[in-house]
């Protein structure tokens, strides 16, 4: 799908939407505790994609789950199936089968598990063993929660210990505060966590949690507000463990930003600093290399095509900012996180700007070019 975005601002109020980091794990950990999943919202394809591959697990014959392009999905699921000793196939399309699985593999083959690939597809059998596990912090998250939902369904002990400083170490805080309101102990150690097992997740009426409104959404319309829009946003939680509610503060201190511990934050902080007089700079990004797109490239040819001037790093992006843009032709790279942040970007351009590849927005916000009309966004 393509979109003609005109110059303009935005006004007005915006209920954020449900977190779709929340989502997944509430999802999760609702099935391990034997609960329902009807009630959970299904708010994108990612999300949907959680809720489908959970409904097919309970199938004790092999099942195939497509994780689509989803790697939350597929890092959260895999080492669960490797602990129900389930025999479980996983595919992918788009980029994910291109995304890094070898750390997470590596580890699940050492601990009782036969893998048939290192990417996808991959067909997992045997039992997962309790043990320690051992991993870098400085690698996807995902990796880690997939380990803290999976462990403590063994029969044994175990203990995630890291080799560096942890990243996206928000998300893993999520983590543990849904699996303690299940009945989940973790104990945190100078180095990881320790996880006694068995433990059962427990179905209570403390369970039926709604999800709390999600920073990562909100920060494209918080952007927006940062370059002369007015919009007031509900629904959002100041003491959140969300890693992107520190997009209030990064909005404060646009000179410079560190990636690692924001990943999502990356394409419209790049905005943002392009928008902003003066020099910008994205740092220790190298991981949004290997995200739905490469993000650093695509937001480095994106916003040169609108008359930026971006110059693409190894590890990120330096930025000379201006007070307004051309205008001119980009696309999605059929990443979510790139349309939104090309739409914001297309509010302070002398003209139109076409975006190719607009239909990206329902991996994780299908109503977002509903709300930025709303909004009175020129579409």
């Amino acid at each position: 799908m393509t979109v003609t975005l005109r110059p303009g601002k935005l006004a007005g109020k915006i209920a954020a939407m449900p977190s779709k980091y929340e989502l997944h794990r509430l999802l999760i950990a609702s099935h391990l505790a034997g609960m329902s999943l009807e009630g959970y919202p299904v708010i994108s394809d990612d999300i949907a994609v959680t809720k489908e591959c959970l409904l097919a697990m309970n199938n004790e014959q092999l099942t195939i789950n497509n994780c689509r392009e989803s790697g939350s999905t597929l890092r959260f699921l895999l080492p669960i199936a490797a602990a129900l000793g389930r025999e479980v196939t996983f595919t992918g399309e788009g980029r994910l089968p291109e995304r890094p699985m070898q750390p997470l593999v590596d580890l699940l083959r050492a601990h009782g598990c036969t893998i048939s690939s290192d990417s996808l597809p991959i067909t997992i059998s045997g039992q997962l063993r309790p043990g320690t596990f051992t991993i870098p912090g400085n690698i996807t998250s995902q990796y880690i929660t997939g380990l803290l939902f999976a462990l403590p369904l063994l029969e044994g002990n175990s203990e995630i210990v890291m080799t560096s400083p942890l990243e996206s170490a928000g998300y893993v805080q999520m983590t543990l505060r849904i699996l303690a309101k299940f009945g989940v102990t973790i104990i945190e150690t100078p180095a990881g966590w320790r996880i006694s097992g068995p433990q059962r997740y427990l179905s209570t009426v403390n369970c039926q949690l709604s999800a709390e409104g999600d920073w990562s959404s909100a920060a494209f319309w918080l952007a927006a507000n940062a370059l002369g829009s007015d919009i007031r946003i509900t629904g959002l939680d100041e003491t959140s463990a969300q890693s992107d509610r520190a997009i209030t503060s990064l909005l404060e201190h646009r000179g410079i930003m560190d990636a690692s511990q924001y990943t999502d934050l990356a394409p419209i902080m790049a905005v943002v600093m392009a928008l902003t007089p003066g020099e910008g700079k994205i740092v220790n990004g190298a991981r949004l290399r290997l995200k739905e797109s490469d993000r650093l490239h695509a937001m480095a040819v994106n916003l040169n095509a609108l008359g930026a001037d971006v110059t693409e790093l190894p590890d990120g992006l330096a930025v000379n900012g201006k007070a307004m843009l051309r205008g001119g032709e980009v696309d999605s790279f059929g990443d979510h996180r790139i349309a939104m942040a090309m739409a914001i970007a297309a509010l302070k351009c002398e003209d139109a700007v076409v975006l190719h590849g607009a239909q990206a927005v329902r991996k994780s916000y299908p109503a977002f070019w509903e709300d930025y009309q709303r909004l009175g966004g020129h579409v």
